[in-house]
């Protein structure tokens, strides 16, 4: 390197100098590649010309070390800004209304997580059970550890929940979900992988904001909140070149632990993807394995037993507590990318289309590829560029690998089935067996995030004689392969508002303690607005039915599905709430229909007068228990003499 050159390259940062174990390498990050240059370098350096001699500069170190500090800050600042900007103009249309507006599709999600919000709310307030209720599905009760309860989202949560209710913490936690996660990939790449704040900002903001997370950030804010990921990653890599493992496995330990109670499913996709990626390092250069198992061992042992304490009760009740259930089904469990998808734009950017996309992937919440032609182009042509560093190469296998297991069960070109995928053979072992496979490309956008980070970090390090004209060029690609997939709002609709008959607390005349209000028709997967109302209460109430994941037929360690035991009654309620078709009811029906009453400790039945059909409702309704009556903007039927066991 040049005199010229190593004047141009920044000095590391002053805290990666307090450990020797965690310093900033040019070409590789933390841990594992740390160490001499040699290591570190690719496998060939094209000689470059000495440059001419420049004027000297002030170097970092030559600036007081307060003004370096505030400096460094004021960049943090301005590019968390950015992401936080960028997540409200995403969450715009459901900042208008938070209580009246919902995602397009698919209702039935953020309702469970406003209802997992309020559930927050009794565990702090009156020390209920965190990892099982039974305010709904009663009287069998849900298993929520099973359930992704998200309670380290829901508990700092609950001053908001209070005071605004769960339906504006769940936008609250969509938008900094997607802000905090790309501002932690900028800080932790700023730090261990690149020096140019740019390339970090890219990074970042590809990680916060890809396609993929823009599809889940309408329904599942456990999923797009990844904001403790990057460091997991970071203290892995750091396990490599420990000289303190068991002080550094604790600390991994902790994230662990706690990400667990955000989402489980992305934790064990980020300990498969630190394992695939370590794998593909080591493979290409056994040597590193000598100085890398013995603190790594130490490190991962450390971790396993301190997370094992930790997790070892609530992993309990997931997997051996009431309604606990082993595997997914068999419909969730195909759900996989088509290879199209890789190459069209997700439906919430701005080159999407939501009816192009309809056969790529297995419904608009689980959009986990979507990068678009020329994104992906950029990607594979900057793989062929840095193909001769280690790192590039450990990602690109690491990216690849789990888009191929993206794929699924059967592999597709625009929705043609082509070969059996791998996934087939990995589908019933276990912990993979309650994995969703589309959602592997996940993993691939972070590994596109990275590749981006580097080459931005590498053509700002080009010196040509036209430094200018390289960063140009550097601009312009990003934005040919960005623009196309930019954020937009998230498409909303409007919802039905919580019945006045609920929010005024008229229910509280009729519901006792041990007593469920039923709303018509009957919660589940495709009707959530009963999930809603009790939320809104903080679960005052009890209800039957709702949507979560449960074993069959109500027996623990079944197989998965969505809803509990299957409801005659309910069914037919939804059936008559879709189609507004009154059926002909007999004696028989009329008993079956009081028996679930009983079984549910029903005290009231409510009908909004706003539902849809909810005439044909109510007419049915009065079939089966007698004429009610309007309460507000409801249908009420008392029908506590009806299920009242001691009568």
């Amino acid at each position: 390197m040049t005199p010229a050159e190593s004047r141009a390259l920044p000095a590391p940062h002053t805290e990666a100098a307090a450990d020797s174990a965690e310093l900033v390498s040019y070409r590789t990050p933390v841990g594992l590649f740390a160490g001499p240059p040699a290591l570190s370098a690719p496998t060939t350096e094209p000689a470059v010309p000495e440059a001419p001699a420049e004027p000297e500069v002030p170097t970092e170190s030559a600036v007081p070390s307060r003004w370096r500090r505030w400096t460094r800050r004021r960049q943090h600042l301005a590019v968390g800004g950015l992401f936080l900007l960028a997540a409200l103009w995403v969450t715009s249309r459901i900042w208008l209304d938070p209580s009246g507006r919902v995602a397009s599709l698919y209702t039935g999600d953020p309702a469970q997580v406003q209802f997992f919000l309020a559930h927050s709310v009794r565990v702090v307030l009156h020390g209920e059970y965190p990892f099982y209720t039974e305010q709904f599905n009663y009287p069998d009760g849900v298993n929520l550890m099973a359930n992704t309860a998200v309670l380290a989202l829901g508990i700092p949560m609950v001053p908001v929940t209070l005071l605004f209710g769960p339906a504006v913490s769940f936008v609250v936690l969509v938008t900094l979900g997607l802000a905090g996660t790309a501002m932690a990939w900028y800080l932790m790449l700023s730090r261990h992988l690149v020096r140019t704040p740019l390339a970090a900002a890219v990074g970042g903001w590809f990680c916060g904001f890809s396609p993929a997370m823009l599809s889940h950030a309408s329904w599942h804010p456990n999923i797009i909140s990844q904001f403790l990921l990057p460091f997991i990653v970071w203290r892995v890599l750091v396990l490599t070149r420990s000289g303190k493992p068991v002080r550094d496995g604790a600390l991994l330990a902790l994230l662990v632990a706690a990400q667990a109670f955000i989402n489980e499913e992305i934790l064990l996709f980020t300990a498969l993807a630190c394992g695939v990626f370590l794998l593909a390092v080591l493979a290409q250069e056994p040597a590193r394995w000598r100085a890398a198992w013995r603190p790594l061992g130490v490190g991962v042992a450390t971790c396993a037993l301190l997370a094992g304490a930790l997790l070892a009760y609530p992993l309990y009740v997931q997997f051996a507590g009431p309604m606990a259930y082993h595997g997914l089904s068999d419909a969730v469990q195909d759900y996989g990318n088509d290879i199209a998808a890789f190459f069209a734009p997700g439906s919430p950017t701005l080159g999407g289309n939501q009816r192009a996309n309809i056969n790529l992937a297995p419904n608009y919440s689980e959009e986990n590829a979507f990068f678009g032609w020329s994104l992906s182009m950029l990607a594979i042509g900057i793989v062929v560029w840095l193909r001769r560093e280690l790192i590039v190469r450990a990602l690109a296998v690491t990216g690849v690998f789990f888009a191929v297991l993206s794929l699924g069960e059967r592999v597709s070109w625009w929705d043609r089935e082509l070969i059996t995928g791998p996934w087939q053979w990995l589908v019933h072992l276990p912990l993979l067996d309650a994995v969703v496979p589309t959602r592997f490309g996940l993993i691939t956008s972070v590994v596109v995030g990275l590749l981006l980070a580097l080459a931005v970090e590498r053509a700002w390090a080009l010196r040509p004689a036209d430094r200018r004209t390289v960063r140009v060029l550097t601009a312009a690609g990003l934005a040919f392969a960005l623009l196309p997939i930019a954020p937009m709002p998230l498409r909303m609709v409007s919802r039905p508002p919580v019945p006045d008959f609920i929010t005024a607390d008229r229910w509280r005349a009729y519901v006792g303690p041990d007593q469920t209000l039923v709303p018509i028709p009957v919660p589940s997967m495709g009707n959530t607005h009963g999930m809603r109302w009790a939320a809104a209460t903080n679960l005052d109430f009890k209800i039957p039915g709702g949507y979560f994941l449960a074993p069959r037929n109500g027996n623990t360690g079944d197989a998965g599905r969505f809803g509990g035991r299957p409801s005659g009654v309910g069914q037919m309620l939804e059936e008559v709430a879709t189609t507004g078709r009154t059926p002909k009811l007999d004696d028989r029906q009329r008993r079956r229909f009081t028996d679930e009453l009983r079984h549910w400790r029903a005290a009231i039945l409510v009908l909004p007068v706003r539902q849809q059909n909810a005439e044909p409702l109510r007419r049915t309704v009065e079939e089966l228990v007698g004429p009610g009556r309007q309460e507000l903007d409801v249908w009420v039927w008392d029908v506590r003499t009806l299920t009242d066991r001691s009568v």
